[in-house]
Protein backbone atom coordinates (compact mmCIF):
# COMPACT_ATOMS: atom_id res chain seq x y z
CA UNK A 1 0.00 0.00 0.00
CA UNK A 2 2.72 2.56 1.25
CA UNK A 3 4.46 1.67 -2.98
CA UNK A 4 1.21 2.62 -4.33
CA UNK A 5 0.78 5.94 -1.58
CA UNK A 6 4.40 6.51 -2.94
CA UNK A 7 3.68 6.24 -6.70
CA UNK A 8 0.84 8.11 -6.61
CA UNK A 9 2.55 11.23 -5.07
CA UNK A 10 5.62 10.97 -8.05
CA UNK A 11 2.90 10.78 -10.46
CA UNK A 12 1.31 14.16 -8.99
CA UNK A 13 4.21 15.98 -8.71
CA UNK A 14 5.39 15.05 -12.32
CA UNK A 15 2.35 16.14 -13.17
CA UNK A 16 2.37 19.28 -11.14
CA UNK A 17 5.80 20.24 -12.63
CA UNK A 18 4.13 20.00 -16.26
CA UNK A 19 1.13 22.19 -15.62
CA UNK A 20 3.43 24.74 -14.15
CA UNK A 21 6.06 24.80 -16.91
CA UNK A 22 5.14 27.35 -19.43
CA UNK A 23 4.14 27.07 -23.01
CA UNK A 24 7.80 27.93 -24.53
CA UNK A 25 9.64 25.21 -21.96
CA UNK A 26 7.47 22.75 -22.64
CA UNK A 27 7.68 23.08 -26.66
CA UNK A 28 11.44 24.23 -25.85
CA UNK A 29 11.68 19.73 -24.85
CA UNK A 30 9.64 18.53 -27.30
CA UNK A 31 12.01 20.10 -29.90
CA UNK A 32 15.12 19.16 -28.29
CA UNK A 33 13.86 15.54 -27.66
CA UNK A 34 12.57 15.47 -31.50
CA UNK A 35 16.14 16.84 -32.70
CA UNK A 36 17.92 13.86 -30.61
CA UNK A 37 15.65 11.25 -32.06
CA UNK A 38 16.13 12.77 -35.84
CA UNK A 39 20.26 12.95 -34.91
CA UNK A 40 20.24 9.48 -33.74
CA UNK A 41 18.18 8.28 -36.20
CA UNK A 42 20.23 9.85 -39.41
CA UNK A 43 23.25 8.30 -37.37
CA UNK A 44 22.07 4.95 -37.56
CA UNK A 45 21.08 5.09 -41.06
CA UNK A 46 24.82 6.52 -42.60
CA UNK A 47 26.22 3.38 -40.77
CA UNK A 48 24.07 1.37 -42.54
CA UNK A 49 24.94 2.74 -45.97
CA UNK A 50 28.60 2.82 -45.26
CA UNK A 51 28.28 -0.75 -44.59
CA UNK A 52 26.06 -1.63 -47.07
CA UNK A 53 28.27 0.12 -49.75
CA UNK A 54 31.52 -1.35 -48.13
CA UNK A 55 33.18 -4.33 -49.71
CA UNK A 56 31.95 -7.47 -48.79
CA UNK A 57 28.38 -6.04 -49.75
CA UNK A 58 29.87 -3.85 -52.19
CA UNK A 59 26.91 -1.87 -52.66
CA UNK A 60 29.80 0.93 -53.49
CA UNK A 61 27.81 4.04 -54.71
CA UNK A 62 26.35 3.91 -51.38
CA UNK A 63 30.11 5.06 -50.11
CA UNK A 64 29.76 8.22 -52.10
CA UNK A 65 26.60 9.51 -49.44
CA UNK A 66 26.95 7.34 -46.17
CA UNK A 67 28.92 10.55 -44.59
CA UNK A 68 26.32 12.65 -45.47
CA UNK A 69 23.45 11.67 -43.12
CA UNK A 70 26.42 12.17 -40.21
CA UNK A 71 26.92 14.70 -41.12
CA UNK A 72 23.34 15.73 -40.68
CA UNK A 73 23.39 14.48 -37.68
CA UNK A 74 26.07 16.54 -35.94
CA UNK A 75 25.32 20.25 -37.36
CA UNK A 76 25.16 22.19 -33.94
CA UNK A 77 26.58 19.45 -32.13
CA UNK A 78 28.40 19.76 -28.89
CA UNK A 79 31.27 17.62 -27.91
CA UNK A 80 29.56 15.08 -25.61
CA UNK A 81 26.49 15.09 -28.07
CA UNK A 82 28.96 14.89 -31.39
CA UNK A 83 30.64 11.43 -29.31
CA UNK A 84 27.52 9.65 -28.90
CA UNK A 85 26.70 10.55 -32.36
CA UNK A 86 29.52 9.09 -34.03
CA UNK A 87 29.81 6.04 -32.28
CA UNK A 88 25.88 5.36 -33.11
CA UNK A 89 27.48 5.25 -36.62
CA UNK A 90 30.39 3.48 -35.85
CA UNK A 91 28.48 0.39 -33.82
CA UNK A 92 25.74 0.13 -36.78
CA UNK A 93 28.39 0.29 -39.24
CA UNK A 94 30.41 -2.21 -37.28
CA UNK A 95 27.38 -4.45 -36.19
CA UNK A 96 26.51 -4.79 -40.24
CA UNK A 97 29.93 -5.00 -41.92
CA UNK A 98 31.27 -7.47 -39.27
CA UNK A 99 29.36 -10.36 -39.00
CA UNK A 100 31.49 -12.89 -40.53
CA UNK A 101 33.76 -12.66 -37.26
CA UNK A 102 31.49 -14.76 -35.79
CA UNK A 103 31.83 -18.24 -36.99
CA UNK A 104 35.73 -17.47 -36.51
CA UNK A 105 34.92 -16.31 -32.77
CA UNK A 106 33.36 -19.49 -32.30
CA UNK A 107 36.10 -21.66 -33.80
CA UNK A 108 38.76 -19.84 -32.06
CA UNK A 109 37.04 -19.91 -28.72
CA UNK A 110 36.03 -23.80 -28.73
CA UNK A 111 32.19 -22.62 -28.87
CA UNK A 112 31.52 -20.59 -26.15
CA UNK A 113 29.10 -18.21 -27.63
CA UNK A 114 29.47 -15.82 -24.13
CA UNK A 115 32.70 -15.48 -24.80
CA UNK A 116 32.88 -14.79 -28.36
CA UNK A 117 30.00 -12.15 -27.56
CA UNK A 118 32.27 -10.54 -25.58
CA UNK A 119 34.76 -10.54 -27.45
CA UNK A 120 32.94 -9.42 -30.66
CA UNK A 121 30.90 -6.27 -28.17
CA UNK A 122 34.47 -5.12 -26.84
CA UNK A 123 36.21 -5.03 -30.99
CA UNK A 124 32.56 -3.35 -32.00
CA UNK A 125 33.10 -0.37 -29.15
CA UNK A 126 36.65 -0.15 -30.14
CA UNK A 127 35.72 0.14 -33.81
CA UNK A 128 32.59 2.65 -32.46
CA UNK A 129 35.21 4.40 -30.63
CA UNK A 130 37.29 5.89 -33.76
CA UNK A 131 33.89 7.35 -35.45
CA UNK A 132 33.36 8.87 -32.00
CA UNK A 133 36.29 10.53 -32.16
CA UNK A 134 35.92 11.85 -35.67
CA UNK A 135 32.70 12.64 -35.36
CA UNK A 136 34.10 15.04 -31.99
CA UNK A 137 36.74 16.84 -34.34
CA UNK A 138 34.26 17.22 -37.22
CA UNK A 139 31.79 18.85 -34.86
CA UNK A 140 34.58 21.01 -33.22
CA UNK A 141 36.19 22.39 -36.56
CA UNK A 142 32.60 23.04 -38.22
CA UNK A 143 31.77 25.40 -34.71
CA UNK A 144 34.60 27.33 -35.79
CA UNK A 145 33.23 27.83 -39.12
CA UNK A 146 34.98 25.39 -41.29
CA UNK A 147 33.33 24.04 -44.58
CA UNK A 148 32.23 20.51 -44.33
CA UNK A 149 34.64 19.50 -46.81
CA UNK A 150 37.75 21.45 -44.53
CA UNK A 151 36.34 19.72 -41.63
CA UNK A 152 35.25 16.29 -42.57
CA UNK A 153 38.06 15.07 -45.01
CA UNK A 154 41.46 15.70 -42.77
CA UNK A 155 39.10 15.07 -39.70
CA UNK A 156 38.92 11.37 -41.01
CA UNK A 157 42.46 10.92 -42.57
CA UNK A 158 44.02 11.78 -39.14
CA UNK A 159 41.71 9.79 -37.11
CA UNK A 160 42.53 6.76 -39.79
CA UNK A 161 46.06 7.39 -39.70
CA UNK A 162 46.80 7.35 -35.97
CA UNK A 163 43.94 5.33 -34.30
CA UNK A 164 44.73 1.66 -33.79
CA UNK A 165 43.18 -1.15 -35.17
CA UNK A 166 43.47 -4.71 -35.42
CA UNK A 167 41.94 -5.32 -38.79
CA UNK A 168 43.13 -1.85 -39.97
CA UNK A 169 39.48 -0.51 -42.00
CA UNK A 170 39.70 2.56 -44.53
CA UNK A 171 37.31 4.23 -45.58
CA UNK A 172 38.57 4.62 -48.95
CA UNK A 173 38.52 0.33 -49.45
CA UNK A 174 34.78 0.97 -50.51
CA UNK A 175 36.71 1.82 -54.00
CA UNK A 176 38.72 -1.08 -54.24
CA UNK A 177 36.85 -2.57 -56.95
CA UNK A 178 37.09 0.62 -58.90
CA UNK A 179 40.25 -0.23 -60.63
CA UNK A 180 40.64 3.74 -62.62
CA UNK A 181 40.04 4.84 -59.21
CA UNK A 182 42.16 3.12 -57.01
CA UNK A 183 45.55 4.20 -58.90
CA UNK A 184 46.31 6.81 -57.15
CA UNK A 185 46.97 4.67 -54.12
CA UNK A 186 50.58 4.54 -55.34
CA UNK A 187 50.45 8.07 -54.34
CA UNK A 188 49.17 8.47 -51.11
CA UNK A 189 48.25 5.00 -50.09
CA UNK A 190 44.95 4.27 -48.58
CA UNK A 191 44.74 7.84 -46.81
CA UNK A 192 44.16 9.00 -50.03
CA UNK A 193 41.33 7.06 -51.15
CA UNK A 194 39.76 7.81 -48.39
CA UNK A 195 40.42 11.77 -48.54
CA UNK A 196 38.78 11.30 -51.96
CA UNK A 197 35.85 9.48 -51.13
CA UNK A 198 35.21 11.88 -48.56
CA UNK A 199 35.08 14.92 -50.52
CA UNK A 200 32.80 13.13 -52.82
CA UNK A 201 30.62 13.08 -49.54
CA UNK A 202 31.41 16.71 -49.01
CA UNK A 203 29.93 17.61 -52.64
CA UNK A 204 26.91 15.36 -52.04
CA UNK A 205 26.51 17.32 -48.57
CA UNK A 206 26.05 20.58 -50.47
CA UNK A 207 24.14 19.29 -53.31
CA UNK A 208 21.68 17.92 -50.52
CA UNK A 209 21.33 21.64 -49.03
CA UNK A 210 22.40 23.04 -52.06
CA UNK A 211 21.69 26.78 -50.98
CA UNK A 212 24.02 28.46 -53.93
CA UNK A 213 26.46 29.40 -51.65
CA UNK A 214 30.01 30.00 -52.23
CA UNK A 215 31.14 27.54 -50.15
CA UNK A 216 29.20 25.22 -51.97
CA UNK A 217 30.57 26.31 -55.64
CA UNK A 218 33.58 25.59 -54.18
CA UNK A 219 33.38 22.04 -53.08
CA UNK A 220 31.44 21.05 -55.94
CA UNK A 221 34.14 22.41 -57.94
CA UNK A 222 37.17 20.89 -55.97
CA UNK A 223 35.06 17.59 -56.04
CA UNK A 224 34.71 17.79 -59.66
CA UNK A 225 38.41 18.47 -60.30
CA UNK A 226 39.39 15.94 -57.92
CA UNK A 227 36.94 13.08 -59.64
CA UNK A 228 38.60 13.84 -63.44
CA UNK A 229 42.11 14.25 -61.48
CA UNK A 230 41.62 11.03 -60.19
CA UNK A 231 40.68 8.93 -63.45
CA UNK A 232 42.74 11.08 -65.92
CA UNK A 233 45.53 9.86 -63.47
CA UNK A 234 44.39 6.22 -63.41
CA UNK A 235 43.78 5.88 -67.15
CA UNK A 236 46.97 7.30 -68.05
CA UNK A 237 48.67 5.05 -64.98
CA UNK A 238 47.68 1.61 -66.15
CA UNK A 239 48.69 2.42 -69.18
CA UNK A 240 51.99 3.30 -68.12
CA UNK A 241 52.31 0.38 -65.75
CA UNK A 242 50.90 -1.74 -68.43
CA UNK A 243 53.71 -1.39 -70.71
CA UNK A 244 56.09 -1.39 -67.78
CA UNK A 245 55.01 -5.08 -66.70
CA UNK A 246 54.56 -6.48 -70.45
CA UNK A 247 58.67 -5.89 -70.64
CA UNK A 248 59.36 -7.82 -67.75
CA UNK A 249 60.79 -11.22 -67.30
CA UNK A 250 57.89 -13.97 -66.80
CA UNK A 251 57.79 -16.31 -64.01
CA UNK A 252 54.62 -19.00 -65.02
CA UNK A 253 53.57 -19.45 -61.08
CA UNK A 254 50.73 -22.50 -60.09
CA UNK A 255 49.07 -22.03 -56.91
CA UNK A 256 47.01 -25.03 -55.10
CA UNK A 257 44.24 -24.59 -53.15
CA UNK A 258 42.71 -27.69 -51.37
CA UNK A 259 40.09 -26.55 -49.44
CA UNK A 260 40.81 -28.35 -45.89
CA UNK A 261 38.20 -28.13 -43.08
CA UNK A 262 39.85 -25.59 -39.67
CA UNK A 263 39.11 -28.67 -38.07
CA UNK A 264 40.34 -30.43 -39.99
CA UNK A 265 43.78 -28.83 -41.42
CA UNK A 266 46.43 -30.14 -39.64
CA UNK A 267 44.51 -32.87 -37.41
CA UNK A 268 46.27 -35.57 -39.96
CA UNK A 269 49.21 -33.83 -40.76
CA UNK A 270 50.37 -37.01 -43.43
CA UNK A 271 47.06 -37.12 -45.05
CA UNK A 272 46.97 -32.74 -45.99
CA UNK A 273 50.34 -33.33 -46.95
CA UNK A 274 49.11 -36.01 -49.41
CA UNK A 275 46.32 -34.39 -50.58
CA UNK A 276 48.40 -31.30 -51.71
CA UNK A 277 50.89 -33.20 -53.85
CA UNK A 278 48.52 -35.27 -55.59
CA UNK A 279 46.65 -31.90 -56.63
CA UNK A 280 50.64 -30.41 -57.40
CA UNK A 281 50.72 -33.35 -59.46
CA UNK A 282 47.15 -32.74 -61.66
CA UNK A 283 48.33 -28.88 -61.83
CA UNK A 284 51.75 -30.30 -63.54
CA UNK A 285 50.21 -31.92 -65.35
CA UNK A 286 48.45 -29.93 -66.95
CA UNK A 287 51.43 -27.77 -68.19
CA UNK A 288 54.94 -26.32 -66.56
CA UNK A 289 55.31 -24.23 -63.89
CA UNK A 290 58.50 -22.35 -62.47
CA UNK A 291 57.11 -22.05 -59.16
CA UNK A 292 54.03 -23.57 -57.15
CA UNK A 293 52.94 -22.33 -54.31
CA UNK A 294 50.89 -24.02 -51.40
CA UNK A 295 49.40 -21.99 -48.78
CA UNK A 296 49.76 -20.74 -44.73
CA UNK A 297 50.67 -23.70 -42.41
CA UNK A 298 49.80 -26.68 -44.65
CA UNK A 299 52.52 -28.51 -43.48
CA UNK A 300 52.10 -28.39 -40.35
CA UNK A 301 54.20 -30.86 -38.96
CA UNK A 302 57.44 -28.56 -37.65
CA UNK A 303 60.33 -28.04 -39.72
CA UNK A 304 63.33 -27.58 -37.60
CA UNK A 305 66.58 -25.47 -38.39
CA UNK A 306 69.47 -24.38 -38.58
CA UNK A 307 68.45 -23.80 -42.72
CA UNK A 308 69.73 -25.08 -44.69
CA UNK A 309 67.76 -28.25 -44.48
CA UNK A 310 66.34 -31.09 -46.90
CA UNK A 311 63.41 -30.14 -48.48
CA UNK A 312 62.46 -33.55 -49.93
CA UNK A 313 60.47 -34.80 -47.58
CA UNK A 314 57.85 -31.76 -48.60
CA UNK A 315 58.52 -32.07 -52.12
CA UNK A 316 58.79 -35.81 -52.98
CA UNK A 317 58.70 -36.16 -56.26
CA UNK A 318 57.45 -32.80 -57.39
CA UNK A 319 59.72 -31.63 -60.31
CA UNK A 320 59.49 -27.29 -59.69
CA UNK A 321 60.60 -25.35 -57.01
CA UNK A 322 57.67 -24.62 -54.18
CA UNK A 323 56.97 -21.84 -51.61
CA UNK A 324 54.63 -22.77 -49.05
CA UNK A 325 53.88 -22.03 -45.42
CA UNK A 326 54.69 -24.39 -42.72
CA UNK A 327 55.43 -24.45 -38.88
CA UNK A 328 59.55 -23.51 -38.08
CA UNK A 329 60.91 -24.48 -35.32
CA UNK A 330 64.48 -21.72 -34.43
CA UNK A 331 66.60 -24.10 -32.45
CA UNK A 332 68.58 -21.00 -32.25
CA UNK A 333 67.72 -20.87 -28.02
CA UNK A 334 67.19 -23.83 -25.77
CA UNK A 335 62.46 -22.82 -25.61
CA UNK A 336 63.05 -24.40 -29.33
CA UNK A 337 61.14 -21.20 -30.66
CA UNK A 338 58.16 -22.06 -33.17
CA UNK A 339 57.41 -19.65 -36.23
CA UNK A 340 54.71 -19.23 -38.65
CA UNK A 341 56.53 -19.36 -41.77
CA UNK A 342 57.35 -19.53 -45.41
CA UNK A 343 59.78 -21.30 -46.93
CA UNK A 344 61.36 -22.26 -50.25
CA UNK A 345 62.41 -25.36 -52.02
CA UNK A 346 65.11 -24.18 -54.36
CA UNK A 347 65.53 -25.95 -57.59
CA UNK A 348 68.31 -27.84 -56.25
CA UNK A 349 65.93 -29.61 -53.35
CA UNK A 350 67.20 -27.83 -50.57
CA UNK A 351 65.53 -24.73 -48.00
CA UNK A 352 68.07 -22.43 -47.44
CA UNK A 353 65.88 -18.83 -46.37
CA UNK A 354 62.69 -18.61 -44.02
CA UNK A 355 60.44 -16.07 -43.63
CA UNK A 356 59.07 -16.02 -40.22
CA UNK A 357 55.73 -14.64 -39.50
CA UNK A 358 55.88 -10.30 -37.67
CA UNK A 359 52.62 -9.79 -36.88
CA UNK A 360 50.50 -12.49 -35.27
CA UNK A 361 46.28 -13.10 -34.83
CA UNK A 362 44.86 -12.84 -31.32
CA UNK A 363 43.50 -16.02 -30.25
CA UNK A 364 44.56 -17.40 -33.56
CA UNK A 365 48.44 -17.94 -33.14
CA UNK A 366 49.25 -16.12 -29.79
CA UNK A 367 46.78 -15.43 -26.49
CA UNK A 368 46.71 -12.06 -25.62
CA UNK A 369 48.43 -11.49 -21.88
CA UNK A 370 48.97 -15.20 -21.65
CA UNK A 371 51.31 -14.71 -18.58
CA UNK A 372 48.26 -12.84 -16.98
CA UNK A 373 45.30 -14.98 -17.78
CA UNK A 374 46.85 -18.74 -17.53
CA UNK A 375 43.77 -20.65 -17.41
CA UNK A 376 42.60 -18.76 -20.58
CA UNK A 377 46.19 -19.39 -21.80
CA UNK A 378 45.55 -22.89 -21.38
CA UNK A 379 42.14 -23.43 -22.68
CA UNK A 380 43.20 -21.98 -25.81
CA UNK A 381 47.04 -23.91 -25.80
CA UNK A 382 46.68 -24.83 -29.63
CA UNK A 383 46.75 -21.74 -31.19
CA UNK A 384 49.30 -19.78 -29.01
CA UNK A 385 52.85 -21.56 -29.73
CA UNK A 386 54.25 -19.39 -32.20
CA UNK A 387 56.35 -16.85 -31.55
CA UNK A 388 56.62 -13.21 -33.43
CA UNK A 389 60.07 -12.46 -35.17
CA UNK A 390 61.40 -8.98 -36.28
CA UNK A 391 62.99 -9.63 -39.99
CA UNK A 392 61.26 -9.71 -43.02
CA UNK A 393 63.75 -11.94 -45.10
CA UNK A 394 63.19 -12.20 -48.72
CA UNK A 395 62.96 -15.02 -50.14
CA UNK A 396 65.63 -16.11 -52.95
CA UNK A 397 64.61 -18.15 -56.52
CA UNK A 398 67.17 -17.14 -59.06
CA UNK A 399 67.87 -13.77 -59.57
CA UNK A 400 64.49 -13.00 -58.18
CA UNK A 401 63.55 -11.54 -54.44
CA UNK A 402 59.96 -12.71 -53.06
CA UNK A 403 58.31 -11.39 -50.25
CA UNK A 404 55.74 -13.20 -48.52
CA UNK A 405 53.34 -11.65 -46.61
CA UNK A 406 51.56 -14.12 -44.03
CA UNK A 407 47.92 -13.76 -44.13
CA UNK A 408 46.59 -10.80 -41.94
CA UNK A 409 50.22 -9.07 -42.70
CA UNK A 410 49.36 -8.25 -46.58
CA UNK A 411 46.42 -5.70 -45.23
CA UNK A 412 48.58 -3.46 -43.29
CA UNK A 413 49.99 -0.89 -46.00
CA UNK A 414 52.53 0.14 -43.74
CA UNK A 415 54.22 -3.42 -42.95
CA UNK A 416 54.24 -4.21 -46.30
CA UNK A 417 56.02 -0.78 -47.30
CA UNK A 418 58.65 -1.25 -44.71
CA UNK A 419 59.28 -4.78 -46.79
CA UNK A 420 59.73 -3.21 -50.30
CA UNK A 421 61.95 -0.97 -48.65
CA UNK A 422 63.90 -3.32 -46.70
CA UNK A 423 63.96 -6.70 -49.11
CA UNK A 424 63.50 -4.65 -52.33
CA UNK A 425 61.20 -7.57 -53.82
CA UNK A 426 60.52 -8.30 -57.35
CA UNK A 427 57.03 -9.98 -56.67
CA UNK A 428 54.69 -10.07 -53.33
CA UNK A 429 53.40 -13.86 -52.54
CA UNK A 430 50.99 -13.87 -49.81
CA UNK A 431 49.82 -17.21 -47.96
CA UNK A 432 46.57 -17.13 -46.30
CA UNK A 433 43.75 -19.30 -44.37
CA UNK A 434 40.55 -17.92 -44.42
CA UNK A 435 38.83 -21.13 -43.52
CA UNK A 436 38.11 -19.32 -40.08
CA UNK A 437 35.35 -17.62 -41.80
CA UNK A 438 33.57 -20.34 -43.39
CA UNK A 439 31.51 -18.91 -46.65
CA UNK A 440 31.17 -15.28 -45.61
CA UNK A 441 31.88 -11.92 -46.63
CA UNK A 442 35.53 -12.11 -45.02
CA UNK A 443 37.62 -13.82 -48.35
CA UNK A 444 36.07 -11.18 -50.37
CA UNK A 445 37.14 -8.69 -47.56
CA UNK A 446 40.59 -10.47 -47.16
CA UNK A 447 41.27 -10.36 -50.74
CA UNK A 448 40.05 -6.57 -51.69
CA UNK A 449 42.28 -5.17 -48.91
CA UNK A 450 45.04 -6.88 -49.91
CA UNK A 451 44.60 -5.63 -53.65
CA UNK A 452 45.45 -2.48 -52.97
CA UNK A 453 49.00 -3.54 -51.72
CA UNK A 454 49.68 -4.39 -55.61
CA UNK A 455 48.79 -1.09 -56.41
CA UNK A 456 50.25 0.82 -53.91
CA UNK A 457 53.60 -0.53 -54.67
CA UNK A 458 52.90 -1.64 -58.22
CA UNK A 459 54.30 -5.35 -58.15
CA UNK A 460 52.29 -8.35 -59.08
CA UNK A 461 50.33 -10.28 -55.97
CA UNK A 462 49.89 -13.41 -55.75
CA UNK A 463 47.74 -14.70 -53.02
CA UNK A 464 47.46 -18.61 -52.30
CA UNK A 465 45.04 -19.42 -49.69
CA UNK A 466 43.44 -22.92 -48.12
CA UNK A 467 40.31 -22.62 -49.14
CA UNK A 468 39.85 -19.25 -51.00
CA UNK A 469 39.60 -16.78 -52.45
CA UNK A 470 43.47 -17.37 -53.89
CA UNK A 471 44.16 -14.96 -56.74
CA UNK A 472 46.50 -13.35 -58.96
CA UNK A 473 46.39 -9.44 -58.95
CA UNK A 474 48.29 -7.34 -61.25
CA UNK A 475 50.29 -4.07 -60.32
CA UNK A 476 47.04 -1.89 -61.58
CA UNK A 477 44.41 -4.29 -59.18
CA UNK A 478 43.07 -6.07 -61.93
CA UNK A 479 42.25 -9.93 -60.93
CA UNK A 480 44.48 -11.99 -63.42
CA UNK A 481 43.03 -15.22 -62.07
CA UNK A 482 40.76 -15.96 -59.18
CA UNK A 483 39.25 -18.61 -57.22
CA UNK A 484 35.93 -19.80 -55.62
CA UNK A 485 35.18 -19.95 -51.91
CA UNK A 486 35.65 -23.65 -50.33
CA UNK A 487 36.66 -25.39 -53.04
CA UNK A 488 39.67 -27.22 -54.07
CA UNK A 489 41.13 -25.52 -57.07
CA UNK A 490 43.85 -25.45 -58.74
CA UNK A 491 45.58 -21.87 -60.45
CA UNK A 492 47.96 -20.94 -62.91
CA UNK A 493 49.09 -17.30 -63.87
CA UNK A 494 52.44 -15.74 -65.58
CA UNK A 495 53.59 -12.59 -63.43
CA UNK A 496 56.30 -9.95 -64.19
CA UNK A 497 59.16 -9.57 -62.37
CA UNK A 498 58.88 -5.68 -61.44
CA UNK A 499 61.56 -3.08 -59.39
CA UNK A 500 59.31 0.41 -59.83
CA UNK A 501 59.15 2.50 -56.74
CA UNK A 502 56.25 4.29 -56.25
CA UNK A 503 55.82 7.92 -54.14
CA UNK A 504 54.04 5.54 -51.28
CA UNK A 505 57.13 3.21 -50.94
CA UNK A 506 59.31 6.70 -50.43
CA UNK A 507 56.98 8.66 -48.71
CA UNK A 508 54.16 6.93 -47.14
CA UNK A 509 51.70 8.32 -45.39
CA UNK A 510 52.43 11.76 -45.54
CA UNK A 511 48.74 12.76 -46.19
CA UNK A 512 48.42 12.28 -42.71
CA UNK A 513 51.07 13.96 -41.00
CA UNK A 514 49.60 16.78 -43.30
CA UNK A 515 46.47 16.22 -42.40
CA UNK A 516 47.13 16.39 -38.77
CA UNK A 517 48.64 20.04 -38.81
CA UNK A 518 45.60 21.07 -40.57
CA UNK A 519 43.49 19.92 -37.74
CA UNK A 520 45.60 20.42 -34.84
CA UNK A 521 45.49 24.69 -36.29
CA UNK A 522 41.97 24.12 -36.83
CA UNK A 523 41.47 23.57 -33.07
CA UNK A 524 43.55 25.75 -31.54
CA UNK A 525 43.68 29.14 -33.77
CA UNK A 526 39.84 28.37 -35.18
CA UNK A 527 37.02 31.38 -34.47
CA UNK A 528 34.59 29.19 -32.91
CA UNK A 529 31.17 29.85 -33.69
CA UNK A 530 28.78 31.69 -31.19
CA UNK A 531 26.30 28.79 -29.47
CA UNK A 532 23.48 30.31 -30.59
CA UNK A 533 24.70 30.05 -33.87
Amino acid sequence: GRRRVRRARERWTVRSAAIALPGWALSAIRRAVTASRRAYGLAAAGGVLHFLGFVGYGIWPLALICLVPLWLALDGALPRRALCIGAVFGWVSYAGGFLWLWPALQVLLDGNAALGAMVWLADSGWFALRWALYAALFAALRRRRWPVAAAGVPSLVVVEWLYPMLFPVYFGHALAERIALIQIADLGGPLLLTAFLTLLNAAAFELWGWRGGARGRVTLAAAALALLGTWGYGVARIATIDRLAGAGAQLRVGIVQGNLGVQEKGVRAAHDHQRYLEQSRALLADGAVDLLIWPETVYSRGLRGPLPISGHPITADLPVPLLFGGAYVDPADDRRTTYNAALLVEPDGVIRRVYRKNLLIPFSEYVPFGDLLPTLAQRLASPSHFAAATDVTPLQLGAWRLSTPICYEAVRPAFVRRMMREARPHLLISLANDAWFGDSQEPALHLDMARLRAVEVRRYLVRATNSGISAVIDPVGRDVVRSAVQHAENLRATVRMLDEDTVYTRWGDWLGALCAMAVLFGVLAGRRRPSGG
